[in-house]
């Protein structure tokens, strides 16, 4: 499984790993932009950049990862569904 709360980086790529990895944060950002959000507080709590400090940063790291949710949510989610939640690397308990 995912993990809950996973630092992002600057630019959501376009790719499975990183799709996987963050879909509990492109939920988290689509839910706060529905529930009308503000931008600031949103990158501050789900993408963990301080918006006062590194303002184009945040803001570019915001727009990429809530349009990559945004393509996710739309069509992404049959990847994910073909491939399946990549299996956790800690073994098992029994």
């Amino acid at each position: 499984m995912p993990p809950l709360d996973p630092d992002a980086l600057d630019l959501a790529p376009s790719g499975p790993v990183y799709d996987q990895w963050h879909a509990v944060t492109y939920m988290r950002l689509l839910d706060a932009d529905a529930e009308g959000a503000g931008w600031r507080e949103v990158v501050r709590t789900v993408l963990h950049i301080d918006p006062e400090r590194e303002p184009d940063r945040a803001r570019q790291a915001f727009e990429s990862h809530l349009a990559r949710a945004r393509w996710a949510a739309r069509e992404g989610y049959r990847h994910l569904l073909r491939r399946g939640w990549p299996r956790s690397t800690r073994a098992r308990r029994g």
